[in-house]
Order: C-alpha cells, then sequence, then structure tokens
C-alpha cells in the first residue's frame, strides 16, 4: 500500500491541524501500547504522535517500528512528532478519500 507523492502530501496538508492522539512514553512501545495506537488508527485512519523526552526512540524510529507494527505508513516525521495513515476496515468512520495520480 505505498503512497504516491501526491497521497503524502494530501495526508501531510489533512495532519497539519491534528493534536497528537498517541504519545511513546519512557517505556518504548510496549504490547499495550501498540494495541492502544491499534485501536486510535482504525478509528481515524491518519493520526499524529509524539515522542516524549523520556524515550529511548527518535520520532524516525518509533514512527517506522510503530507503522511496521500496525501494517501501516509513515506520512512524515518532524522534530519529537510524526504522522502515520492506515486505511480502516470499519463501516462507521469516515473514510479518507486520497488522491489518484
Amino acid at each position: 500500500m505505498a503512497l504516491t507523492k501526491k497521497q503524502i502530501k494530501q495526508l501531510r496538508a489533512m495532519a497539519n491541524s491534528l493534536k497528537p492522539l498517541f504519545y511513546v512514553g519512557k517505556n518504548d512501545l510496549t504490547e499495550a501500547a501498540i494495541k492502544q495506537a491499534d485501536e486510535t488508527i482504525e478509528k481515524h485512519e491518519l493520526i499524529k504522535c509524539a515522542v516524549q523526552d523520556g524515550s529511548g526512540l527518535t520520532a524516525k524510529e518509533a514512527a517506522a517500528e510503530l507503522a511496521e507494527q500496525l501494517g501501516a505508513e509513515v506520512v512524515q516525521s518532524i522534530g519529537n512528532r510524526f504522522v502515520i495513515y492506515r486505511a480502516s476496515k470499519r463501516e462507521d468512520v469516515e473514510h479518507i478519500k486520497l488522491v489518484r495520480e
């Protein structure tokens, strides 16, 4: 499900106004944290995450690891925040319509 440049641009613009919904803390990415992130991304499709100071991971490392665990795509990583996207399988969620090339 590799995203095209236009789709990444669209998702970055959408993520600009989002507040972080998921935080990576001093325990890094535990099973419970990954489960919580999975539930959050299933509800929202596009989530902004923040890496707190006590964490041993950088934002890029946390984004790559979390995206791999969740089967998601990393949209961007800036400073201590990152954005990931995964299409939801739920019917009761407003789905993001991605642009096509």
